[in-house]
């Protein structure tokens, strides 16, 4: 088994059940500390290739996912592999798209749609989930 994140780690967001997922922005550089098992990469254009698996949605900046059915699928994905590995999540800034995929995360983990964007607010970034419309994808993500 992998050894998780350290939950005290900057930018690692604790569910509550206890999977640990790290949240970054792609525009700053790579964190001190282990690299990621799995990374899940939310981005309008295909990522630069990285030594460790990962998966990549097309999801433009300040919008949604071009493909709900492999957004869900993805971030399924994502909350079961980090109840034994380390997950990260990115997009380029590490705020919106990588907020509202982290609340959906949350929602899969317990969390109401309607209470996910503000538990990411208070245990992510605050400033997590940047428009309307990511808010509202939260709410109804089953």
């Amino acid at each position: 088994m992998t050894a998780l994140w350290e939950p005290a780690t900057a930018g690692v967001l604790r569910l509550p059940s206890g999977r640990l997922v790290r949240g970054r922005g792609l525009r700053h550089p790579l964190p001190a500390g282990p690299e990621p098992d799995f990374a899940l990469y939310l981005l309008g254009h295909e990522p630069p290739p990285v030594p460790w698996e990962a998966r990549w949605l097309r999801w433009p900046d300040f919008w949604l996912p071009s493909d709900r059915a492999a957004a869900g699928d993805a971030l399924r994905e994502a909350w079961e592999r980090a109840g034994s590995e380390r997950v990260e999540i990115a997009c380029g800034g590490g705020r919106g798209r990588t907020g509202t995929a982290l609340a959906c995360l949350a929602v899969l983990d317990g969390v109401p749609g309607r209470r996910a964007v503000a538990y990411v607010r208070e245990h992510y970034a605050s400033h997590a989930v940047e428009t309307p419309w990511q808010r509202r994808f939260v709410a109804r993500f089953r």
